[in-house]
């Protein structure tokens, strides 16, 4: 059985979100593209990633996953903003989601991951993040 964390990893098109606070951020982008993912770049950090985008208004209309890993500002600000732009599918760094975050996904319409980690799932297994998901397995909360 396919979990719907794992189907999100299944899509072509990402937005990945970043203030620089979550290393993760910059694996995922990283292991992203090298499955040949399209991957555009919110960089909301004081030194952005070159060839990031730095405004919401700025986001490809071809986006329809995002993935936020910030800690510096409210994620759920963020995901309804991107709402407007007919963005549903998101996916909220394991620690960076708030209640604002788990509030929303209530909301119809919206679908919302969050308590995961994303090198999790896309981590090489003979990496930290394969011992991970190992362990993540083993206690079920995978």
């Amino acid at each position: 059985m396919v979990t719907k964390q794992e189907e999100f990893w299944k899509r072509d098109n990402f937005l990945v979100i970043t203030d620089g606070t979550k290393p993760a951020m910059k694996w995922t982008i990283s292991e992203l593209k090298k499955r040949g993912k399209s991957v555009a770049v919110l960089d909301y950090s004081d030194k952005p990633i070159e060839g990031s985008i730095q405004e919401i208004s700025e986001v490809p209309d071809s986006v329809k996953n995002v993935i936020i890993g910030i800690t510096k500002s409210e994620p759920a600000r963020v995901i309804e903003k991107l709402t407007e732009k007919g963005i549903t599918d998101f996916w909220v760094h394991w620690r960076t989601d708030t209640c604002d975050v788990n509030h929303l996904e209530y909301k119809q319409g919206l679908k919302i991951i969050t308590g995961r980690c994303p090198m999790m799932y896309l981590g090489s297994s003979g990496s930290i993040h394969g011992f991970h998901r190992f362990v993540s397995k083993a206690l079920g909360k995978y």
